[in-house]
């Protein structure tokens, strides 16, 4: 009786042991790079995924800067151990894109798990630069920001400048840093992602090409053509502006952000991301304006351009892993969620709901500034302004960097510091049409 008694208690440990096994949490894998007060709200929403359901737990990690993070997201693929998700800076889409066999289009992956995401969901312009030529969503939109312009209004009213009027023309710039430097402000302009707003974004905004081919959403044979009069008029501003002392050049990406955060420069422009941090540890009333354009260019303003990230799949990955990473991508896209995201860190609303939950809300009135980077976006786009899609983008960018480095300098002037950067980009872009083809 007592051995019967022990087999029957032996029985129900195994069912139970086999029962919680059969339904353990499928892990997966999220490789981001959102560090700060942004890290903080990315590890707040896979912690609200994971405990509104119990089939699925998404491990959240930060691997460093989007290079780094793209690098070893790579390096891992190639070792065999590749994360299930990705997070890829923008300029990273077109080498996700032909790497073919690495990478699971988020769109198939959503309809082969039975659970599809909707494109037509999404903001033009986001959906648009993250699907394929067919219309289909190859990367999941995520932390999609653009160019906007942040003040410090304390630094203009001790100019006497107007704190609810920034400048809206690149004239009206150089009117206000000569009176902020008068007035005894250290910097009065500086930039962060110097190749991505004084270029990509400026070429947008004015309606001209940055390559050919449309931006290269025609074709691999696209080439740069960032050495027209238009932009040599631009970094020779911007040279002059240094020259006077009334810019400072901050260094590349984010790097600069610290020089406005801290009021050592009155304005800067950079990604609409930028507003979390902002909010966290600047000490003085900021105002946020749209990117100046040259009133006497023809089309000007037209839309800037999406920066930030978007999430990529890897493939071979099992079907339960799918299931999961279209339930996270579900829930982190759902109109709340995204929402909240947008509100919190000023990346722009992916979707048009999170959009209209947002402006329902009344964020907007009572956050003056925060939808001028959808405002900048949220305009029919042209073959010049949709976006770029280049191979090798991120290294053209370190490329234009460091020659737009060499102009702000005075080191050599802006006809050959672009036609420098437009040679040695296209060299670039012809060994990546060679390597795809």
């Amino acid at each position: 009786m007592r051995s019967h008694r022990l087999a029957l208690a032996a029985a129900a440990l195994i069912a139970a042991f086999g029962a919680s096994s059969a339904h353990a949490a499928t892990e997966i894998q999220f490789w981001h790079s959102m560090e700060g007060a942004l890290g903080d709200r990315v590890n707040e929403m896979v912690d609200q995924f994971n405990k509104s359901q119990s089939d699925y737990v998404v491990k959240a990690v930060y691997k460093g800067n989007y290079g780094e993070s793209m690098n070893a997201g790579i390096a891992a693929f190639r070792a065999g151990n590749a994360p299930d998700i990705l997070q890829v800076f923008e300029v990273g889409t077109a080498t996700m894109m032909y790497a073919k066999g690495a990478i699971k289009p988020v769109q198939q992956m959503s309809e082969e798990a039975g659970d599809p995401i909707d494109p037509k969901g999404f903001i033009g312009a986001v959906a648009g630069y993250y699907s394929s030529s067919d219309g289909k969503l190859v990367s999941m939109p995520f932390n999609s920001s653009t160019v906007v312009m942040y003040y410090n209004k304390d630094a203009f009213k001790k100019a006497g400048l107007d704190p609810e009027k920034a400048p809206k023309t690149w004239q009206e710039m150089a009117e206000a840093t000569k009176k902020l430097k008068a007035a005894g402000q250290e910097c009065g302009y500086t930039t962060s992602w110097p190749s991505w707003v004084q270029l990509e974004t400026f070429s947008a905004w004015h309606n001209v090409p940055y390559a050919t081919k449309d931006n290269g959403f025609g074709g691999l044979d696209a080439r740069l053509a960032i050495d027209s009069p238009l932009h040599q008029r631009h970094l020779e501003f911007l040279a002059k502006l240094a020259k006077d002392g009334e810019f400072m050049y901050g260094g590349r990406g984010d790097d600069p952000n610290a020089l406005f955060i801290s009021g050592k420069c009155a304005m800067i422009t950079g990604s609409s991301g930028l507003r979390a941090n902002i909010i966290k540890n600047a000490k003085f009333q900021f105002g946020t304006s749209t990117v100046p354009y040259y009133a006497d260019v023809k089309g000007a303003p037209q839309n800037t351009i999406i920066g930030g990230a978007s999430l990529w799949v890897f493939g071979n990955k099992s079907p339960a892993v799918y299931k999961g990473v279209t339930k996270f991508f579900k829930f982190i896209s759902s109109p709340e969620v995204a929402a909240k995201w947008h509100q919190q860190t000023g990346y722009v609303p992916v979707t048009k709901a999170a959009y209209d939950l947002t402006a329902k809300s009344g964020f907007y009135t009572q956050n003056p500034g925060t939808d001028v980077g959808v405002k900048e976006l949220n305009v029919e786009t042209t073959a010049q302004s949709r976006g770029v899609r280049l191979g090798f983008l991120p290294q053209i960018r370190e490329i234009e960097d460091a020659e737009i480095e060499r102009i702000v300098s005075g080191k050599e002037s802006a006809k050959e510091g672009l036609a420098n950067a437009t040679k040695r980009g296209n060299e670039l872009l012809e060994k990546f049409e060679k390597s795809v083809k």
